[in-house]
């Protein structure tokens, strides 16, 4: 059966909730994952969601960064077919912001310094939008404009200060956007003014700045994590038990991504110098998903009966990379280096390659497998234990019956070859 394109998916979808309050609204239950997910095995796979009241054609969302940093790259990014769009960062004050060039590093598979090894690192030093508040603004405003049933999300950061942060939800909300990211994550940049990992590496501060915000919120809040922590479940527990509806994880891991070993200076290399900076694509996608599981085994122990959401992140770049983060409880998908690397249009093969592999295993939605493989995750001592006991029934059965009663007509063969030694 020919496959619907994209655009059918799109037009064929439900217009997003109104902003009025954050909704209440329960997702389908989950009790009973595996179920059998297709009347039709023939039938198309369906990519859409609701998450959080917000209804999207397909999981897979524009990550926070330079593919969202101003309306001609957004306005891309629906057009191309995105699920959704998280903006680039922005705060009050774009002009404390100032970058950098170059501001990239990449790390290949090979020898250091190759220049025909796979991509499969990317470092970056770049800080959030260095564009004037007022100037996203209004781009948010066209955006919502000439796409009122398309996700746009905000992606917010500020120093630690109430008003500034409710000054700035206020601004971005008036603009119609759909939902807040809440950049706690950053892991370079202003840590001095306790903005981005400062905060989320700190749970007594997130706490606090966490209730400024849902107290403040009326659109669905999601709270983007730090990997750059012992724990990243305790930062995603205070931000869900703080009001957020939702947990973006992962952002970048603080990196040096290496040193030129002509000229002895570190990459990037800005005036002979560089700094520390977050570490992104391929490499960092088992990491990726070892946080995600953790996040997903948390929110599935302690908040099992309430709406709330999971955006995986790091390092996807094909359908298979989506699955895997759907599989350990993502409702979406965000990519930034992937489109840095691929294009916008990188969303088409993406849906492409995550229907193939619904249709191999006969799913019609995305809540037909999605958080599926989490149960398949304990402990070391319990997979020594699970080990021990199956090496023990298999000696068991190579010893062959126990009693004469145990020997049935069907199996006799078999039984008799079971005691046979050589």
């Amino acid at each position: 059966m020919a496959s619907l394109n994209l655009n059918q998916i799109i037009s064929n979808s439900n217009t997003s909730f109104a902003v009025n309050r954050r909704p209440g609204l329960r997702l389908p239950s989950r009790i009973g994952l595996r179920v059998l997910a297709s009347a039709s095995a023939s039938a198309e796979p369906d990519l859409s969601i609701t998450v959080n009241g917000l209804q999207m054609p397909n999981p897979f969302v524009i990550g926070s960064g330079p593919p969202g940093t101003n309306y001609t790259v957004m306005k891309r990014a629906f057009d191309e077919g995105w699920g959704a769009v998280v903006a680039k960062t922005v705060s009050l004050d774009a002009a404390k912001v100032i970058n950098v060039t170059p501001r990239y590093a990449r790390l290949r598979a090979g020898a250091n310094g190759s220049a025909k090894g796979q991509i499969i690192g990317w470092e970056n030093i770049e800080l959030i939008s260095d564009r004037p508040l007022e100037t996203m603004l209004k781009e948010f405003k066209q955006l919502k404009a000439l796409y009122p049933d398309r996700i746009l999300i905000a992606s917010i950061m500020e120093e630690y200060n109430k008003a500034a942060w409710e000054e700035l939800i206020d601004r971005v909300e008036e603009t119609g956007i759909d939902a807040i990211e809440v950049n706690f994550s950053c892991p370079h940049g202003m840590p001095e003014r306790k903005m981005g990992a400062a905060v989320g590496q700190d749970c007594r501060l997130l706490e606090e700045v966490c209730g400024w915000i849902n107290a403040k919120a009326t659109v669905p809040v999601w709270a983007k994590m730090t990997p750059n922590i012992t724990d990243i479940t305790e930062p995603a527990r205070v931000a869900l038990r703080s009001g957020s509806e939702g947990v973006s994880a992962i952002n970048t891991i603080m990196s040096v991504m290496g040193i030129d070993l002509k000229t002895l200076r570190p990459e990037p290399c800005v005036e002979g110098y560089s700094t520390p900076g977050g570490y992104s694509c391929k490499a960092v996608h088992p990491i990726a998903l070892g946080k995600v599981m953790s996040i997903a085994k948390m929110m599935k122990s302690e908040f099992n009966d309430k709406d709330y959401s999971l955006s995986g992140i790091g390092g996807v770049e094909t359908g298979g990379d989506a699955a895997e983060f759907i599989l350990l409880g993502a409702n979406t998908v965000q990519v930034c280096t992937g489109v840095m690397m691929h294009g916008y249009g990188l969303v088409k093969r993406l849906c492409e390659e995550l229907k193939d592999f619904m249709k191999m295993h006969n799913f019609s939605s995305i809540e037909d497998f999605r958080g599926a493989s989490i149960e398949y995750f304990t402990t070391h001592t319990e997979l020594v234990r699970m080990q021990q006991e199956a090496i023990q029934q298999r000696k068991a059965v190579r010893k062959g019956l126990q009693s004469d009663k145990d020997w049935t007509g069907d199996g006799f063969v078999k039984e008799t070859l079971s005691m046979v030694s050589n």
